[in-house]
């Protein structure tokens, strides 16, 4: 247990910043005292002891303004930042070193009984405001923008952003978000394989053709200034026509 509490204390220290002192995170952050109460209802939950955890669960909701089921399976080092308006379904499944942000929601969408929330594997980031629903996998190291929905799985490493959330895996997909952003739209599905959506594609083509053009351009840019950065001294300059130097040497 208390190997466990200094952990949490660390995973703190480790993302934030702001962080000061122990007794400060032990005393004022809303994200840990909300993951020690669901330590003790998720044991309760698993004790067979439903309301009894609910209603801790529920105590820990109005303390800290995360919501968190007794159900919820959490690992090692969860870090909520900030926290208010977290909420995580009954059967999310989250592995370690994760971390959350406020406004997050890990929900479901369905009314059917059974796996029906996300599963976020170790090192997962998710920022504010964003939505993970359904029995989605969310890959090692992934990290989803602020304000994502993410309705389908996101693969390990991957970012996930917009609504609804387009993955973003090679370096290609990068250029084409950034491309994008300096036009001033977010063009969606980025990704091929992501859909066969026509528009999609007209979009990635244009996105394409726009980033070679941009690099073409860069080129003769660079071949212009190699051959204006020369000196003066490399520079043959016509000797202008004197007329009054003419008739004097006809004049001789």
């Amino acid at each position: 247990m208390l190997d466990s509490i200094r952990e949490d204390i660390a995973s703190v220290f480790d993302r934030d910043p702001a962080a000061r002192s122990t007794w400060e995170v032990v005393t004022c952050y809303p994200g840990f005292h909300a993951l020690r109460i669901h330590r003790i209802a998720n044991w309760l939950w698993h004790m067979n002891l439903r309301w009894l955890g609910r209603l801790v669960s529920h105590i820990g909701r109005f303390l800290t303004g995360i919501e968190i089921h007794p159900g919820a399976t959490i690992g090692r080092r969860f870090f909520i930042d900030h926290g208010m308006g977290v909420v995580i379904g009954e059967t999310a499944e989250i592995g370690d070193d994760v971390t959350l942000y406020h406004g997050v929601t890990l929900g479901g969408t369905s009314w059917n009984k059974g796996k029906r929330h996300p599963t976020l594997n170790n090192r997962v980031v998710i920022g504010a405001g964003a939505k993970v629903l359904g029995p989605i996998v969310v890959g090692e190291g992934a990290k989803i923008g602020s304000n994502a929905v993410v309705v389908k799985d996101v693969p390990p490493g991957a970012s996930a952003v917009g609504i609804p959330a387009r993955i973003i895996i090679d370096e290609q997909d990068k250029s084409r978000e950034e491309k994008a952003a300096k036009l001033g739209f977010s063009a969606y599905a980025l990704t091929a394989k992501a859909t066969d959506d026509p528009m999609a594609k007209a979009l990635q083509g244009l996105l394409d053709h726009s980033m070679e053009q941009d690099h073409r351009l860069e080129q003769l840019q660079r071949e212009i200034d190699a051959l204006t950065a020369r000196t003066a001294d490399d520079i043959t300059v016509t000797e202008r026509f004197d007329p009054g130097g003419l008739r004097q040497a006809a004049d001789k």
